[in-house]
């Protein structure tokens, strides 16, 4: 519920202030909650976890969007779309560096033996529940590639 609170009071200086962008990505949020709510059947609460996915995947889906914006030279619609994710991940946890999480990998194959990309699997599943909010998935993944084929 505190996510549901933060992004009410957000929403509120962000009309106050009259910022769309800010107050656009904002209603975007809370539409998502209210989704996943409905989804799950009612007035049940999103789990700490649901919401930090729920975010993440907004934040990656404005990101992809502008990235795609930008290969057909529309820089007029890939900025409110930057703009937007910035504001989405404000509501993140602060995402590791590269190094803590290959620290992290390192020590996840170290724990469960892995040998090799047969492992993959089992290793980012740990990693992911474990970084969950603070790597992105496609980096996780990239460094577990990289440990488990040397």
């Amino acid at each position: 519920m505190s996510l549901q609170k933060d992004i009410m009071v957000a929403m509120k200086t962000a009309m106050k202030e009259k910022d769309q962008v800010a107050l656009e990505a904002l209603r975007a949020i809370k539409s998502a909650i209210l989704l996943a709510k409905t989804a799950s059947g009612g007035s049940e609460e999103l789990t700490e976890e649901e919401e930090l996915k729920l975010l993440q995947k907004l934040v990656k889906q404005r990101k992809d969007s502008a990235a795609i914006y930008l290969e057909q030279d529309r820089k007029d619609l890939a900025l409110p779309e930057i703009d937007q994710a910035e504001v989405i991940s404000q509501f993140l946890p602060e995402a590791l560096s590269e190094e803590e999480i290959e620290k992290v990998v390192v020590m996840t194959i170290d724990e469960i033996g892995a040998e090799g990309m047969k492992d993959m699997g089992k290793v980012m599943g740990i990693v992911n529940k474990e970084l969950a909010g603070r790597a992105d998935g496609k980096t996780i993944s990239t460094i577990v590639k990289a440990k488990l084929m040397q």
